[in-house]
C-alpha cells in the first residue's frame, strides 16, 4: 500500500491541480453548510468589557486571561460597541509618545476615550464588524477578512427584550482548526505553498538590538501583528508580537519601551507557543495538519539554511480557501 508521500510523488501536475480543486470546492461547501455557532466548543470563556472601564484595567484583564482582544459593551445603549484589540493599545502608546505632556491622563482614560485618541492619530476607529451566529461559516469568513483584527464577534438578539447578546468571538485559527479536524479533503491540498501564495511580500524584520519603540511604530504604521527577528545572516531566530508589547506596558504606557527586542523577549511568558516555520515546498495539506495539532497564527517561510524568505498568515490560508481556486 502506497504511503501518502509516495502517492503525492506519483501524481502528475494535472492530477495535483484536479485534487487541489476538488479539495477546495469540498471545503467551501463544508463552510457553506455550517454556521458560526457550529464552531463554538461546548464550554468556553468569554470576556466582554464595559466601555466605561479604564484602559489600564482592560489591559490587565486581557493579560490575565491570555487574550489579545475582547468585545465592548455599552451599558447605556445595551448594545455591542466594537471589538477591542492589541492595535488599540498600540495606538494609545503612539499617542502618548507623540504627546508626552499628556501621559498623566493615561490612568483616567476609559475605553470610550479611545475614539478621541484614534481621531488625533488619524487611524481607523475600533472595529465594529459583527455577524449573527446562525449565519453560514462561509459568510463569517468573508466578513472576517474585512476586519483589521482578523476576528469577528458573534452577536445574537434576545427574542423578548430585543437586546443584543454577545455570544462569542470567532477567530481565524478556530475556524481553520475546525476545518482541519472535520474535513478529510484537506489531505487533497497537495500543491506546495510556492504555487499557491504570493511569497514576494514586502517583509519587515528586526534584530535583537532593535528598540521596542521602533517595533511599536512599525506594527502601527503597517497594521501588522508581528515582526520576525533575524540574526546577522538573515536567519530566523524569533518573532516579536503585538501581545509582547502589551505585557511590557502593563505597568504604564512608557515602562521599558526603550528596551531592545532581545531584552524584551527575556520577559516573555513561559507559555509562548514558539515560532512555526515551513519551506516553499511544504504543502497546504501539511500546514492544515499543523493547524490541527498546534496553535499558530502564522508560518514563516525559510530556505534550507534557515534564512527568512516570507510569511504565510492565517488570513492568506483563509483567503485562498475562500477565493483561491476556480
Amino acid at each position: 500500500m502506497e504511503s501518502p508521500v509516495e502517492y503525492i510523488k506519483n501524481l502528475t501536475p494535472e492530477q495535483i491541480d484536479q485534487d487541489q480543486n476538488l479539495g477546495i470546492k469540498a471545503i467551501r461547501l463544508f463552510l457553506q453548510s455550517k454556521t458560526s455557532y457550529d464552531v463554538l466548543p461546548v464550554s468556553y470563556r468569554l470576556v466582554v468589557l464595559d466601555t466605561n472601564l479604564l484602559v489600564k484595567k482592560s489591559l490587565n484583564i486581557l493579560l490575565q486571561n491570555n487574550i489579545v482582544s475582547a468585545p465592548l459593551w455599552n451599558n447605556k445603549t445595551s448594545r455591542f460597541s466594537g471589538l477591542l484589540s492589541s492595535s488599540d493599545f498600540i495606538n494609545v502608546i503612539q499617542y502618548y509618545f507623540q504627546f508626552p505632556e499628556k501621559v498623566d491622563l493615561v490612568d483616567k482614560l476609559t475605553l470610550n476615550g479611545l475614539k478621541d485618541i484614534e481621531k488625533s492619530l488619524g487611524v481607523e476607529e475600533i472595529e465594529t464588524i459583527a455577524i449573527h451566529p446562525f449565519k453560514s461559516l462561509y459568510e463569517a469568513c468573508s466578513k472576517m477578512l474585512e476586519s483589521r483584527s482578523r476576528r469577528i464577534p458573534l452577536i445574537d438578539e434576545d427574542e423578548k427584550t430585543h437586546r443584543e447578546i454577545v455570544v462569542s468571538v470567532l477567530t481565524q485559527y478556530r475556524i481553520l482548526k475546525f476545518v482541519a479536524l472535520n474535513c478529510k479533503e484537506t489531505k487533497m491540498l497537495v500543491k506546495p505553498v510556492k504555487d499557491i501564495f504570493n511569497l514576494n511580500k514586502n517583509l519587515f524584520s528586526c534584530n535583537m538590538d532593535t528598540p521596542v519603540i521602533d517595533i511599536i511604530h512599525l506594527l502601527s504604521e503597517k497594521s501588522i501583528s508581528s515582526i520576525p527577528v533575524v540574526d546577522e545572516q538573515g536567519k530566523l531566530i524569533n518573532v516579536y508580537e503585538a501581545y509582547d508589547v502589551l505585557t511590557l506596558v502593563k505597568g504604564g504606557i512608557y515602562t521599558d519601551l526603550d528596551l531592545t527586542v532581545g531584552d524584551a523577549l527575556l520577559r516573555r511568558s513561559e507559555d509562548f507557543e514558539g515560532v512555526h516555520m515551513c519551506t516553499v515546498n511544504d504543502r497546504l495539506s501539511t500546514i492544515m495538519d499543523t493547524i490541527r495539532k498546534s496553535r499558530l497564527h502564522r508560518l514563516f517561510v525559510v530556505d534550507d539554511e534557515g534564512k527568512l524568505v516570507s510569511v504565510i498568515t492565517l488570513s492568506d490560508v483563509l483567503k485562498y480557501i475562500l477565493f483561491g481556486e476556480d
